[in-house]
């Protein structure tokens, strides 16, 4: 486990397009389909790392308490498949039925996404207003595995409310922490 910071994206900038595969579903899930939302959540998460098992409940949870908002939220997994095979879309499907996400749960396999988006870790979270400007990167929340905080989300709760109500974002940002994504290795 190769420990990673998230590479801390500039805040404004425009988030990226995707057009990626739902494992639940099958459906291709495009940046745009959410036009209507005032903000929009895009976490980079696996099934593997022990950071991203450590709040995957609360990833779930904060699914299910921001379902109603006006709240875009999909997750990414970008791991080499190959490599780890727990990161292939029926790992991921599993992962999510288990956990109960309630919203798209997309396969990046050419990378191509994590890339745009600078994704540097898992997990490695992204928010954007409603002009898909990003006004928050970084953590969950203060918990990390074994150090004993309990995992609340209360840096991402903050910051999705503060989205939400059109007000201004912390002016301190922590960076996410986890294991770095798993690039293919290049021939």
């Amino acid at each position: 486990m190769a420990l990673t910071e998230s590479s801390m994206l500039a805040l404004g900038t425009e988030a990226p397009d995707f057009a990626l595969p739902d494992v639940v579903t099958g459906k291709t899930v495009h940046r745009n389909d959410f036009q209507g939302a005032k903000a929009m959540l895009v976490m980079f998460i696996c099934t593997h790392c022990p950071y991203v098992k450590h709040i995957e409940k609360g990833l779930a949870q904060l699914g299910r308490d921001y379902k109603d908002k006006p709240l875009a939220i999909v997750a990414i997994s970008s791991n080499d498949a190959v490599a780890y095979p727990d990161d292939a879309p029926a790992g991921l499907k599993k992962q999510a039925q288990t956990c109960g996400f309630t919203f798209p749960y997309l396969y990046d396999e050419s990378q191509d996404v994590a890339r745009a988006y600078k994704a540097a870790c898992t997990p490695d979270i992204y928010l954007f207003d409603s002009a898909r400007k990003l006004v928050y990167r970084g953590q969950f929340d203060r918990s990390r595995p074994g150090n004993g905080v309990p995992v609340t989300g209360e840096d991402l709760r903050a910051a999705l409310d503060a989205a939400l109500a059109g007000k201004p974002q912390a002016a301190v940002q922590q960076p996410s922490i986890g294991c770095n994504i798993k690039w293919k290795a290049t021939r």
